[in-house]
């Protein structure tokens, strides 16, 4: 289960050009609203449009959100990209133009969710499957949300991606959470290596999680640490962290220390 207190980052994919029905516009900020009162911080393109409408939202619940500019500078993203400040309480600027900047909405994202949108959002959802990210699609927002369950399954392609649908923007995020906090979060891109779990027969190599018992298969620890000499390797990045609050809790105890918890200098994860 997960248990990592850094709160989860969903970011809000999608059309920001004019013309968008207030219906959809709606939606989006009810999936912000959604976003915050799961104690979620909303990630967006800093652009206006349907992920500002979920920045609104959230906002409207004193949620924490995050604009990812394409811009340089404020006075960039302000005038050349004629973009919005309010309702973001961060704005990083990237200064890699709005393709350059879909990457590090994606990366900064660990929940992706897609509201309408056309080619830009279209890139997003191509670079959040390749990378074996949880995405929500909110569906009856038009744009792109029309087609992308035909266009993934076309492509054919197992990346650990895994994708949810719903018209509900509440029951859409209590979906995706649920899901990544039971499911996801051990494997929550492509960039994750995976662990072995508990319940099987260890592979060839494998070691302990010092922190939690779990079996690490060779080369996919989450984290790694070194200490007097040994190699300590995790499941998780709670369970690192819980070792460097304290790490003698676990080094000085015998039961521990005298256990196949214990690890030797061998390279791994």
């Amino acid at each position: 289960m997960y248990d990592y207190s850094m709160p989860l980052k969903v970011g809000v994919m999608g059309g920001a050009g004019e013309g968008i029905p207030d219906a959809h516009l709606k939606n989006a900020h009810k999936l912000g609203e959604a976003i915050a009162e799961a104690n979620c911080v909303v990630v967006t393109g800093a652009c206006p449009g349907l992920p500002l409408a979920a920045a609104r939202g959230a906002k409207t619940r004193e949620g924490l959100v995050i604009g990812i500019s394409p811009a340089l500078s404020l006075d960039e993203h302000a005038y050349k990209y004629q973009s919005p400040t309010l309702s973001h309480d961060i704005l990083i600027f990237t200064g890699s133009g709005l393709m350059g900047r879909e990457v590090v909405n994606i990366r900064s994202s660990d929940i992706v969710v897609i509201v309408g949108g056309s080619s830009g959002t279209l890139g997003e959802l191509a670079i959040a499957y390749d990378e074996g990210k949880l995405i929500g699609v909110l569906m009856g927002t038009g744009g792109i949300t029309t087609v992308v369950e035909s266009l993934l399954t076309s492509f054919e392609k197992d990346t650990g991606a895994r994708v949810i649908y719903d018209d509900d923007p509440r029951r859409l995020i209590e979906r995706l959470l649920h899901v990544y906090q039971t499911e996801h979060f051990r494997r929550p891109s492509v960039f994750c290596r995976g662990h072995v779990d508990p319940s099987e027969e260890p592979v060839d190599g494998a070691q302990r999680d010092i922190v939690c018992g779990m079996w690490v298969a060779p080369r996919k620890a989450a984290a790694r640490r070194t200490r007097r000499g040994n190699r300590y390797v995790f499941c998780s990045l709670a369970c690192a962290e819980r070792f460097d609050i304290d790490p003698a809790t676990f080094l000085d105890d015998p039961q521990i220390v005298n256990s196949d918890h214990r690890h030797g200098p061998s390279p791994v994860g």
